[in-house]
């Protein structure tokens, strides 16, 4: 269980110690700024909700700054950050070219999507707080925010590399396909890849893709989707302003869509917080574990015992992805020491 109490420290040293890095941390940048998160807020939580698993090379931890590349107005630019301890301010900074207000103000929007800093939570913890099941898993790993990827695009992308494989198979495809086709903010390794824009992927060429570990349709359904978003036929972003079975009817006409990876999209991409993808076998497996279930559950049952939480099943399903991690021991480091690429044993499904 994940421990709050190495967020505590208030010594004079410590304190003196905190200072001392901060400015270090400013130094490192080309521009630093503060975000104020709704309480409660942790940023180790959240972001092990955001990137899933320790080799996930696009959203990196080290057990103290979470860091990722954003390609903002056609340059990449290296971004990271920082919580002293919860609730705290998040201190962003930013890296690569020079920052004009603008592309400063589209990072910030973004890191503050990503990571739910202005999501309000406090009525599923009154929720939570009434469910004598639910109010132990709550408090354990209270200050997890629902995070989301900072595009409709990467969250349907991330769908589709995961289809029908463990989460951890899809989160090497993805890295590899960051690594073949991203941008990065310098020559630096540590820099990380950014995620690929659809620019990118319309003009990769199926076998390249393929070459990566994706079977042929995956390949010719990713360049397929791109090639649409370029050429002006496909607007992922405008979805957004449907509601959910519009918005996934419109998803799963798109070539080797299923409802599952819309769903997920709407989910991830969107923020869709009500939305459980009951599709996702590693969900429902976490679900059946965490009630004690000695049966497989099925779409229609799990559909049924998520009505209890609505309309927060989508928090659900984040926090049974936080139980699952935790489980693996992935969340168990004190904060601040680097622990973000550790080595443990795989958990299967797609959350």
């Amino acid at each position: 269980m994940p421990s709050s109490d190495a967020w505590s420290g208030d010594s004079n040293s410590e304190r003196g110690a905190a200072e001392v890095d901060s400015l270090r941390f400013a130094q490192q940048h080309r521009q630093v700024f503060l975000i104020h998160p709704i309480s409660p807020f942790r940023l180790d939580l959240t972001v092990w909700a955001l990137r899933r698993r320790p080799e996930n090379l696009i959203d990196r931890w080290d057990g103290k700054t979470y860091s990722r590349t954003l390609v903002i107005g056609g340059a990449p630019f290296t971004v990271a950050v920082r919580q002293a301890r919860p609730d705290a301010p998040l201190c962003i900074g930013i890296g690569g070219p020079e920052v004009d207000p603008n592309v400063g103000k589209e990072i910030r929007r973004k890191v503050a999507i990503m990571l739910g800093v202005r999501e309000d939570l406090a009525a599923f913890y009154r929720l939570a707080e009434q469910d004598r099941r639910l109010a132990p898993l709550v408090e354990k790993f209270k200050g997890v925010k629902p995070p989301r990827f900072p595009s409709v695009f990467e969250g349907l992308v991330n769908g589709i590399a995961c289809q029908q494989l463990s989460l951890t198979v899809g989160i090497r495809l993805l890295n590899r396909l960051a690594e073949r086709f991203g941008r990065r903010a310098s020559r630096s390794e540590a820099s990380g890849p950014a995620f690929p824009r659809p620019e990118e992927l319309a003009a990769a060429k199926p076998e390249e893709i393929r070459q990566l570990g994706f079977n042929r349709r995956k390949a010719e359904t990713i360049i397929g989707i791109s090639q649409d978003v370029m050429e002006g036929r496909l607007d992922l972003e405008g979805l957004q302003a449907l509601n959910d079975e519009e918005a996934v009817r419109r998803l799963v006409e798109l070539r080797g869509i299923g409802r599952w990876t819309a769903e997920y999209t709407l989910l991830r991409g969107m923020g869709r917080w009500h939305i459980f993808p009951v599709g996702d076998q590693g969900a429902l497996n976490g679900l059946a574990r965490w009630l004690r279930l000695r049966v497989p559950i099925d779409t229609v049952r799990a559909q049924r015992l998520l009505a209890r939480w609505k309309p927060y099943s989508g928090l659900m399903y984040f926090h049974m992805l936080m139980n699952g991690l935790d489980e693996t021991g992935w969340l168990r480091l004190p904060y601040g020491e680097p622990g973000g690429q550790l080595v443990s044993t795989p958990v299967a499904g797609h959350i």
